[in-house]
């Protein structure tokens, strides 16, 4: 009964082994075509990457606006100074302040809302754009 077993079993790995075909890899113009698409995809990175990092850091100062207890935050002239100077900080340079962010009061608190986009140009007349908008509510310190 044991002989039977093995017998099946070395009968279905030769059948497997005799019935499979050679095995390809990728042609050279599939090498290429995936190089061509993943250099697209990395390029496309390269550009909108920095923009998301700028974002994260903008929304970092506005948020810690409110819990830094030593910046005298009391209207929204000493708001937009400490953003400037969050942004000189962090190196960003590209981004009008002024454009970009809106502050108004209400209830003890700061409104902020940061609305805005940037465009990088991908190939000849294919700009890649993101846009950024989010509300904050700032408590004053």
């Amino acid at each position: 009964m044991a002989d039977l077993a093995g017998d099946r079993e070395g009968l279905l790995l030769k059948a497997i082994m005799t019935s499979a075909g050679p095995q390809k890899g990728l042609s050279f113009i599939g090498w290429l075509v995936l190089l061509a698409v993943l250099a697209f995809v990395g390029s496309a990175a390269a550009k909108i990457v920095p923009h998301y990092m700028d974002y994260l850091s903008m929304k970092k100062i506005i948020e810690s606006a409110g819990t830094d207890r030593t910046a005298d935050i009391t209207n929204a002239g000493d708001l937009y100074a400490y953003v400037a100077k969050g942004m000189q900080v962090n190196n960003i340079r590209d981004l009008d302040l002024n454009k970009a962010l809106t502050v108004t009061t209400e209830n003890n608190r700061f409104l902020a809302h940061l609305n805005y986009e940037k465009r990088e140009s991908l190939i000849q007349n294919i700009d890649l754009v993101v846009k950024f908008d989010h509300e904050f509510s700032v408590g004053k310190p």
